[in-house]
């Protein structure tokens, strides 16, 4: 294999790939998932990067010269940290012989290497639906949603956000068991009655990343074992978790007693006040309602306390409930709006957050005792 370039011909696209890798431990022992595996042929090169979970490819062909077409593993890390070394603007050569040999100018570097055939690929199977949807709308529906997926928690499907296509919607859903954020687009794909799929956290972060290049539309596919997003020049290919999402629509409290109307900058504001002397163990602030205002209360184990009354649209009987103040915070940071709705009907409910005309986004955050 041998091509010359030049460096941002491919800095991005390296960028891509190595960000899926990891190092080799006992949960990757296999030492060609530190590689990169680069292929040349006569209209370009792909590099791939995988844990064996997510697969990244990238796909470059303008601005690359393939004389001598051929594949090779690289260390991924590695070549990152070169190619992000050399100047701007400068030629760079790539051939790998029993090692890959990078020149730009006087400097070399070479590299060891690995046998191809030990690079694993993640095998795809018939997509069981497909659509196109524009990197802004998925940003939305990723961003709006990916911060209440579970870490690591023993009902595995809850470690994932759902992605759900049916005839008449897109619809990204997550919660840990203690909030739930789902975000909803109209349109789906036709004669599709309803096709889930269960992003591990790794893949809804590579995904994140990818959807930050051009304007060009999204193509997913979704398989009985993978989903697979091609957006420009790049392609992810991740496992899906294998298990049934809880029915999200059961703990949504459509029949709320009260509504809390409030300008969103300003009840955020008051809530991170607040968060500043809460209990660092527990996090949590108390919400006391009267009338037209609403009083934000926090204290620790120091005897410290914080209170701050701020103006709200409210006119039912005085309520006093309790939440974890980060949960609440987290759904205020993906908001756009400058106004916010909360629904609840007593001290044990959930709070059902929503922005009024938009019905595209809700989210509901269970209550805690304090």
């Amino acid at each position: 294999m041998k091509f010359s370039t030049n460096r941002e011909t491919l800095l991005r696209a390296i960028e891509v790939v190595t960000g899926v890798i990891e190092r080799p431990s006992p949960a990757n022992p296999l030492p060609v998932l530190a590689n990169v595996l680069v292929e040349a042929d006569a209209d370009g090169l792909s590099l791939t990067g995988t844990d064996m979970e997510v697969e990244l490819r990238a796909r470059v062909e303008d601005g690359v010269n393939v004389t001598q077409p051929g594949q090779a593993t690289i260390p991924g890390r590695k070549l990152a940290a070169i190619w992000r070394a050399l100047a701007d603007g400068t030629e760079v050569s790539v051939e790998s012989a029993a090692q890959v040999t990078v020149r730009s100018g006087r400097r070399r570097f070479a590299l060891a290497t690995l046998p191809v055939e030990e690079f694993p690929k993640v095998e795809v199977q018939a997509p069981l639906g497909e659509l196109s949807v524009s990197p802004d709308e998925l940003k939305r529906l990723v961003a709006q949603t990916s911060f209440a997926v579970a870490q690591q928690d023993v009902r595995f499907y809850l470690n994932g956000l759902l992605l759900e296509v049916t005839g008449g919607h897109l619809r990204a859903v997550a919660t840990d068991g203690h909030r739930l954020a789902m975000c909803t687009r109209e349109g789906g794909v036709d004669g599709v009655e309803r096709v889930r799929a269960i992003i591990p956290r790794k893949g809804v972060a590579q995904l994140s990343r990818l959807l930050s290049d051009g304007e060009e539309p999204v193509s997913i596919a979704i398989g009985s074992n993978v989903l697979q997003a091609r957006h420009g020049p790049y392609m992810l290919t991740t496992k899906l978790i294998d298990g049934d999402f809880p029915d999200y629509e059961r703990v949504i409290p459509r029949q709320s007693k009260h509504t809390i109307t409030g300008d969103r900058n300003t009840l955020q504001h008051s809530l991170a006040g607040a968060a500043i002397l809460t209990n660092e163990t527990y996090r949590g602030v108390r919400l006391c309602l009267d009338k037209e205002q609403l009083t934000v209360q926090a204290n620790n184990l120091e005897q410290e306390e914080a209170e701050d009354t701020i103006p709200v649209d409210y006119d039912g009987d005085k309520l006093e409930i309790g939440f974890n103040v980060d949960y609440l915070l987290d759904v205020f940071n993906v908001i756009p709006g400058e106004t916010v709705q909360l629904s609840v009907s007593d001290a044990n409910s959930s709070v059902l957050i929503e922005m009024p005309g938009e019905d595209g986004s809700l989210f509901v955050v269970m209550p805690m005792r304090l």
